[in-house]
């Protein structure tokens, strides 16, 4: 059945074909490229590539042997084995016909090593970096050397120009040794294994792969230009290499952050973000070619440095990847598939030759990664399961052996052999690893940080991606900003500074005086590293300046994209029950997390202090636990300490006041917050008060301890004005300490008062 479909849609559109060129040759017209074709092509590659990826999905297989299948059941492998004609009138091998078709496949190489280098987690890389480094360098000599050896005994019928067997010889033992970091990081991640010890080795050895193997492919492609081994041409190529990576690592890293900001804060067209970033890889590339290296080393690169970006949102990344993953994937693995002939392997001797190629390429990998990983440390099952997870080879060996293909280093024969043994390995590698990670053990560390890690990923505070700033020229401003800037320092967020004052451009003219707001944010973030083990307290800081009524101007802002928006300004509370028509104006026009500050007592003489003595009530709601991790985390930023006070946030009407539910409910709650301050070094004092009503008792609490800010989580209630409640406008007006209240994105309807 599958034949006969494939037969018929094959007539269908051969039908289609040949009448377009008969209009063509009737009208006098040439039948030169037909763009007819070249959508036909597209079509054909796309629908049957993503058909057969969903199916290798469902049986445990990277989509991408799929879309590589796709093109060898489209080519002359099977399509062109059946009926010939078809396929060579859909797929048709004159020059011109077949340059569309590969001018959109040499972008998809590009745009692919482009969402290589995003998927790229340096800090991972970083984390284990020895162990890993040691690992892929033994992982990558061991196959190499089995592949130039191989590529040395080759018969001279193999090669389209046997003076060149060197630099094929070169060609073979990267394809060899080179792992694909897209399977590999796909496989463990579809196994809940990306954040396990192993996981985390498997996956950077594999970006180091990959990056070595980009390197290395950039000076072969420098040897091949030449013909022969030019040292000068090799030196420049490796010189500039380097050269390249350096200022990238440095001077690039902070420029494509810088115009990924502006292109988000300034261009208000569809889809600016995504321009910029082609255009950045674009640039890069052919940078690479200038210094006579392969563009796909740029495009990598620039991948890398677009996925570090703090403000690559969520959704820009997605609308990429989706765009790459759905159009340029299948097309080009689809071509490749379709340049391999695997019919040519009826040929008992190619067939022999394949059969070494796979067997050399796995016992190659397999035994290098796992005497990398012996020598690295690590036990004889995580060997086992890291050398497992190294041999897939699946996209990056396709694009080195098209690579080869293309500047006449491989011939058809070889490409199809690396190909097959791409395919080979790749299928390989999910069961193999799969079992092996299925026998490791899991020790008391490692599950005690993937306990923090998952707390974390469901967390407020770790999901922080930009904080905005909105002060004026007050004392409250000044504490609001140190606030801020201790939030920013924690895990170095770009914020910027929105000075809504009627200053405010004196005050963003005066950015750089060292009573600014922006000084107060930058000495507080370079606190933070002071007191954390990390190097965290370097933040990139934007002025900004009001232009327009506050709330068409923090309307403006909020597009940007900022998920927290911290408030210090003069006037805080009106008349009763009501906050200052300013707080009103901006809550109206900003729909994601505020944290409203007021400074008070001590905080009004000293807005910018050297420590804080927080105090944060919790009831175990969604939105108390969210004050309690800016507490914690201000804490842990900050020296200082830190108490917990237990509240109640219901009243039954017809109970007595202030009626827990229970004291082992109550103690649990406290409980839950002690392990959260625990998992981030924070020392607290927890406080339990029955009988009181939540404001009686915080109020208590602040009389009788040495607090001096009281950090609360509230919700907004719908209501004609602002309004977080009873308990909250109690504390915020009764209060002799500062406050800060830290307020989610919705309102809710009031049936509770927030604590």
């Amino acid at each position: 059945m599958p034949l006969r479909l494939l037969r018929s849609a094959g007539l269908v559109l051969a039908a289609l074909m040949l009448t377009t060129i008969a209009a063509g040759a009737e009208t006098g017209k040439s039948t030169g490229p037909s763009e007819f074709l070249l959508v036909a092509q597209i079509v054909l590659l796309i629908a049957v590539g993503r058909g057969l990826g969903e199916i290798m999905q469902r049986i445990g297989q990277p989509s991408v042997i799929g879309e590589l299948l796709a093109g060898i059941i489209l080519g002359p492998s099977l399509f062109g084995w059946i009926w010939p004609e078809a396929q060579a009138a859909i797929f048709p091998k004159t020059p011109e016909q077949k340059a569309m078709i590969d001018g959109i496949a040499q972008v998809g190489i590009l745009l692919l090593l482009l969402l290589t280098g995003m998927e790229t987690d340096l800090k991972l890389v970083r984390k284990v970096g020895k162990a890993a480094i040691a690992i892929s360098i033994a992982g990558i000599l061991v196959p190499f050397a089995c592949g130039f050896a191989l590529g040395e005994f080759l018969p001279d019928a193999l090669l389209p120009n046997p003076q060149q067997r060197l630099v094929a010889s070169l060609f073979m033992g990267t394809a060899l040794s080179i792992s694909s970091v897209k399977i590999v990081a796909v496989v463990v991640r579809e196994m809940n294994f990306m954040r396990r010890n192993v996981g985390q080795i498997i996956v950077a050895t594999a970006v180091i792969d990959d990056t070595i193997g980009w390197i290395i492919i950039a000076v072969i492609f420098s040897l091949a230009s030449h013909g022969t081994l030019d040292i000068a041409s090799v030196a420049k190529a490796v010189l500039g290499t380097l050269a390249f990576l350096a200022v990238s690592f440095t001077i690039g890293r902070r420029l494509v952050f810088q115009l990924i900001r502006w292109a988000n804060d300034n261009l208000v067209s569809a889809a600016a973000v995504i321009t910029v970033i082609l255009l950045l890889m674009c640039a890069m590339a052919m940078i690479t070619h200038l210094i006579g290296v392969h563009t796909v080393l740029g495009a990598f690169v620039a991948g890398i440095l677009v996925g570090e970006s703090p403000i690559l949102t969520r959704q820009i990344d997605e609308r990429l990847r989706g765009l790459i993953s759905s159009f340029f994937m299948p097309v080009f693995f689809g071509l490749a598939g379709l340049a391999a002939d695997l019919s040519v392997l009826r040929d008992p001797n190619l067939l022999m030759l394949t059969g070494l190629l796979v067997l050399i390429a796995s016992v190659g990998k397999f035994g290098g990664a796992f005497v990398g990983g012996t020598v690295g440390g690590l036990s004889t099952r995580e060997s086992l399961a890291l050398a497992s997870g190294m041999n897939a080879r699946g996209s990056t060996e396709v694009i080195i052996a098209t690579i080869g293909l293309s500047i006449g280093v491989l011939s058809q024969n070889l490409f199809t052999m690396i190909v097959t043994m791409a395919i080979v390995t790749t299928m390989a590698m999910p069961p193999m690893l799969r079992a092996a990670l299925a026998r490791l053990p899991m020790n008391k560390d490692e599950q005690e940080r993937l306990e923090r890690e998952e707390f974390e990923k469901r967390g407020f505070v770790a999901n922080l991606e930009r904080p905005l700033l909105a002060v004026d020229e007050s004392v409250n401003a000044t504490f609001a900003a140190h606030i801020a800037g201790l939030i920013a320092g924690m895990r170095g967020l770009p914020i910027t500074v929105l000075h809504i004052g009627k200053n405010a451009k004196e005050q963003e003219k005066g950015r750089g005086g060292e009573e600014s707001h922006e000084a107060v944010v930058k000495k507080a973030a370079e606190a933070v590293s002071a007191n954390t083990e990390d190097d965290t307290g370097i933040v990139d800081i934007v002025t900004r300046a009001r232009r327009a009524e506050l709330g068409e101007t923090i309307a403006e802002e909020a597009r940007k994209g900022f998920d927290l928006m911290v408030v210090g300004i003069d006037k805080v509370v009106a008349g009763k029950d009501r906050f200052d028509r300013g707080i009103e104006d901006i809550a109206a026009q900003f729909e994601g997390a505020m944290a409203i500050v007021a400074a008070k007592g001590k905080h009004l003489k000293q807005p910018n202090p050297d420590g804080l003595n927080i105090l944060v009530p919790v009831s175990g709601s969604s939105v108390s636990k969210r004050g309690a991790e800016i507490a914690v985390a201000l804490a842990q930023a900050g020296s200082g300490s830190l108490r917990v006070i237990y509240v109640a946030t219901t009243r039954d009407k017809g109970a007595q006041r202030g009626a827990s539910h229970g004291l082992g409910q109550e103690a649990g709650i406290l409980k839950d917050t002690s392990d959260l301050a625990a998992r981030y070094d924070v020392d607290i004092t927890t406080t339990l008060r029955v009988n009181r009503a939540p404001e009686a008792a915080i109020l208590r609490e602040i009389e009788t301890t040495d607090v001096d800010l009281v950090v609360m989580g509230v919700d907004r209630i719908q209501a004609d004005h602002l309004s977080f409640g009873g308990v909250a406008d109690a504390v915020l007006r009764q209060s002799k300490v500062s406050v800060l209240l830290v307020s989610s994105g919705e309102a809710r309807q009031a049936g509770a008062e927030q604590g």
